[in-house]
């Protein structure tokens, strides 16, 4: 008894340290059933029952709290942990199972069928004579779902052909399920045939596929698992399999022209998704014969139906990814009886297996993206953009060994009007969604700029939760095909075509704020180049302003231009580029904070919501607000001032201290180029001591004081420019650099107006002499055309 007391304590009870080895998944996974039943008494264990069936699981923790198991509900069990027994009278299985050898451990465990097969097959002697095995014993159920053919070959050649198939079952050693780890090839006591081992994550360990419903139970000469199914020899490969079997001839052809097959017949642990020559029927028959004419695209899609893990039936418990030989995902789960690839029931035979993996033959062939033209990526919500590109001929311009980008808005983002649209406006708005060159989402970069074959320069925008194209933000669902990468967009791409100062001046709801503006000397800020964010009220945010009030404000320079540059942010900030929900705050020119959030796709600055959001400029973009902005912690010192301000912001406190200025704050926030070029000038004197010169460059004529002989500049030099971007030359990507030397003429400060003369006349003599008077002098041969009509270098302002 004593002897029998230490022998079952070290087999049941292991050390901390054998417990921390023997720390797998099948073992883990019994714990917390113990866990989950310890109001119901000792040694008892939780399980999980699927409705309708007799299948029983130690449930993970996902599919314990869900109430069910590939997506059927399941009821909970309570019974005896594996090796305890109950007693009469006690509560919880308080007895340790008797030991016995593996004859009578069969017995006890209820596979009573194999306990009789091993007694008819003269197997019995050795199951209770010496040695240390491992017997992978068929339930009484397994046995009844068995081929009925197999069944009665079996038991009519009870002393070769069962006795063989039981021998299959066994190994010469002791194995507990701690023992058995994932990916283990054991050799069985038959022929020294291969008996493949997985030990799942979620608890599940299979040989040979079939599932350990009850495993652990110790004996004097071994231990016995009790599994679901009779296991079958198993002797050939995948790529066996696969050329003999006639209704996989289109896969084994795919296989052959890709290359793959012989992966297939290599030793290793896959499964395999067979298509079935039905599923091949199905595709396109110009799709099949473009994938199958392409080796890259072939061997992408028979790749993509293989997994480099053997993933048996009883093991899919519920969804998970699993990443193919092609490198993409696909998502296996279950339906009940039925196993589901990427959400659809389309397996028609399940658990072929093989001697390096599992076949499970399927109805549908599965298209990997990688394999996909880029017009084929788009998914149901991109249907609109795909469909207007066929209906324009669009989708037939893009070819097959061409390198593209779509940027497809989604279907919501197609309103009537625009449908109702012209379709040659129609076909440039589409064209101005379409990249001629592949651009994957990990290569885009703040400020870069990707033309599109409509000729447009789009401006890319990195936030930190967003990718924004113009005024359009990406949402999840990035894709690479064959010949190019979709990107999905929330919005219609609108690409800038007016300056911030045009789009204002082109509005007239915007014309109270754009007169302050002016009377501000802060128009060249928002004509020129640069990157900016304008909140910008409409008339409705004056309404009361009279005009002795707009002229106290236009006479306090300081004051007006504290409160027009508090509604203007150095950089380029899209409504939709924010995180939800969150609190964005952004520092004003005027210095003050700007506090920002979009909530239910509104954007709020101060909690004042924007009317319309992302009005795109060449040079910034623009958010619409209806009220006045101004600083809570600016104070204000003039009684008028106090007056005015009270009348145009109601919905905060204004801060009054009697004397309190507004600071000054200099134009040095933005600076002009002087960009030296070589061009042909025009000239045309309208002074013996003064000639003024000018040139139409990209439509706007610009100018530069000389005198007789000399060239009068007042510049501060500047660090060469260099820009690199990529230009299409005969339908290919090349990198262009392009280099500027640059002089930058500063503003110091707002007692210095810089004035833009774009017209010659003489009217604008006395400021060409006080720029003269002003710059200091560098001498200069006079720009002359020379023999040939070569033109000399001349200077011009331009602006970043």
């Amino acid at each position: 008894m004593k002897i029998f007391f230490l022998f079952t304590f070290s087999t049941f009870f292991w050390s901390p340290f054998e417990q921390a080895a023997a720390s797998v998944h099948y073992d883990k996974i019994l714990t917390h059933s113990r866990i989950r039943a310890r109001d119901q008494g000792q040694n008892v264990c939780a399980l999980q029952q699927v409705m309708g069936t007799k299948k029983k699981y130690f449930s993970t923790c996902r599919n314990w709290y869900q109430g069910a198991i590939c997506g059927k509900k399941a009821t909970v069990l309570y019974e005896c942990c594996p090796g305890y027994m109950k007693m009469d009278g006690m509560r919880g299985c308080p007895a340790v199972a008797p030991i016995d050898h593996v004859y009578g451990t069969l017995g006890i465990v209820g596979a009573t069928s194999t306990q009789h097969y091993s007694d008819i097959s003269k197997l019995r002697g050795e199951l209770e004579g010496r040695g240390s095995f491992t017997f992978f014993a068929p339930s009484s159920e397994a046995w009844e779902q068995l081929n009925s053919e197999i069944h009665r070959n079996l038991i009519d050649n009870v002393n070769i052909e069962l006795y063989s198939a039981l021998h299959h079952h066994m190994v010469n050693k002791r194995m507990l399920t701690k023992d058995l780890k994932n990916g283990m090839t054991l050799v069985s006591m038959y022929n020294d045939q291969k008996l493949l081992i997985n030990h799942y994550p979620n608890g599940v360990v299979t040989v040979n596929c079939a599932r350990v419903i009850y495993g652990n139970q110790i004996a004097t000469n071994g231990v016995v698992h009790v599994i679901d199914r009779v296991l079958t020899a198993v002797g050939n490969t995948i790529q066996d399999f696969i050329e003999v079997e006639d209704d996989l001839s289109s896969l084994r052809a795919a296989a052959i022209t890709s290359d793959v097959l012989d992966i297939l017949g290599k030793p290793g642990h896959y499964t395999l998704f067979a298509p079935t020559n039905e599923a091949f029927e199905r595709l396109p028959r110009g799709l099949l014969e473009r994938i199958m004419g392409d080796k890259v695209a072939s061997e992408a899609l028979v790749k993509f139906h293989i997994l480099n893990t053997l993933q048996c039936s009883e093991a899919i418990t519920g969804g998970a990814a699993y990443e193919t030989l092609e490198g993409n995902t696909v998502e296996v789960g279950c339906d009940g009886e039925s196993l589901t690839v990427n959400g659809v029931k389309m397996v028609k035979r399940k658990d072929i297996v093989t001697s390096n993996g599992v076949i499970h033959l399927i109805d549908e062939v599965l298209i990997p993206d990688s394999a996909k033209q880029v017009t084929e990526l788009g998914g149901a919500q991109q249907t609109t953009f795909t469909d207007l590109m066929i209906q324009l001929g669009l989708a037939s311009s893009l070819r097959p060994e061409g390198q593209y980008t779509l940027l497809v808005p989604l279907n919501g983002a197609f309103s009537d009007d625009t449908l109702r649209m012209d379709q040659r406006r129609l076909k440039t708005i589409l064209q101005n969604h379409i990249i001629n060159v592949k651009v994957g989402l990990n290569e885009l970069y703040n400020g870069q700029e990707l033309e599109t074959i409509g000729g447009k320069l789009l401006r890319v925008f990195l936030y930190r939760t967003a990718v924004c194209i113009e005024n359009s933000c990406m949402v999840r669902g990035s894709k690479e095909g064959r010949n190019g990468f979709i990107h999905i967009l929330r919005q219609i791409i609108n690409p800038a075509e007016k300056t911030l100062h045009e789009m204002l001046r082109n509005d007239k709801r915007f014309s109270v704020f754009l007169s302050l503006v002016k009377a501000a000397d802060l128009d060249d800020v928002l004509s020129q180049p640069g990157k900016w964010t304008l909140f910008v009220p409409t008339n409705d945010a004056f309404k009361g302003l009279t005009d002795d009030d707009k002229d106290i404000l236009i006479r306090d320079k300081n004051a007006l231009r504290n409160i027009l540059l508090y509604h203007l942010t150095q950089g380029v900030f899209i409504g939709s580029g924010f995180e939800p929900g969150v609190t964005n705050i952004l520092k004003t020119i005027q210095g003050g904070k700007l506090y920002l959030k979009t909530v239910n796709d509104t954007l709020l600055i101060n909690e004042l919501k924007s009317r319309e959001s992302d009005l795109m400029a060449t040079n910034g973009v623009i958010h619409v607000i209806d009220k006045l902005l101004y600083p809570a912690d600016l104070p204000v010192g003039n009684d008028q001032l106090l007056t005015i301000l009270k009348k145009l912001i109601k919905y905060i406190q204004i801060k009054f201290v009697r004397g309190s200025a507004f600071k000054e704050i200099p134009l040095t926030f933005y600076k002009i180029n002087i960009i030296e070029s070589n061009v042909q000038p025009i000239i045309r004197k309208e002074d013996p001591s003064i000639t003024q010169l000018t040139k139409l460059i990209e439509g706007e004529p610009e100018f530069k004081i000389v005198r007789e002989g000399e060239t009068i500049t007042k510049v501060i030099h500047g660090e060469p420019i260099i820009k690199t971007y990529t230009k299409i030359i005969d339908g290919r990507p090349v990198e262009v650099t392009e280099k500027k030397v640059t002089e930058e003429r500063i503003i110091q400060g707002p007692e210095i107006k810089y004035t833009r003369i774009t017209a010659g006349g003489s009217d604008n003599e006395e400021k060409l002499k006080k720029l003269l008077e002003d710059a200091p002098v560098r001498k200069e041969q006079p720009t002359r055309r020379t023999q040939g009509g070569t033109a000399r270098r001349r200077t011009r302002l331009a602006y970043p």
